[in-house]
């Protein structure tokens, strides 16, 4: 198999995708945030001290999902036709489940703007909360799905 982020001389470069025609291109990902009760209800009942954590996480993963390109050695710089956030509160768990969704009509895919944007949602809520709790644990960050493309489609758990 030969590796497309390297040149004849195994050193990095960025794959040229100029020949490569536009199409829609979509990818969901998601992160889990694990708190201690104490955080968890702080966020539930939006009294952290710092603010209204889920808006201000929802918000610095959608700017995380424009900046990828320059944070991601290597990774093109595209149109991002929608990013999406979304937090399931699992009170059994004491956990936040985040989702992205990110679409494009691109030449390359959306994968690492939709997983930038769950890992920098599970950051920030991180951030907000380390006051009350700092063995908040973030984890499970992973593709969920993809569409478009030469590669086709991809939905995890599916072989």
């Amino acid at each position: 198999m030969k590796l497309t982020h390297l040149d004849n001389k195994g050193k990095a470069k960025m794959v040229d995708v100029s020949e490569k025609e536009n199409n829609l291109r979509t990818s969901s990902a998601s992160a889990e945030v694990i708190l201690t009760e104490e955080a968890f209800k702080a966020v539930k009942n939006n009294s952290v001290i710092k603010g209204d954590v889920l808006s201000v996480a929802r918000i610095a993963g959608i700017q995380a999902a424009k900046k990828t390109s320059e944070l991601i050695p290597l990774c093109h710089n595209i149109f991002i036709s929608s990013v999406t956030i979304e937090f399931e509160i699992k009170e059994a768990s004491n956990s936040i489940l985040i989702k992205s969704e990110a679409k494009t009509n691109s030449v390359t895919g959306i994968e690492m703007e939709a997983l930038t944007a769950v890992s920098v949602a599970a950051l920030t809520i991180y951030d907000m909360c380390k006051a009350i709790d700092k063995s908040i644990t973030i984890r499970d960050i992973h593709l969920l799905s993809k569409t478009g493309g030469k590669s086709g489609t991809f939905i995890a758990g599916k072989v």
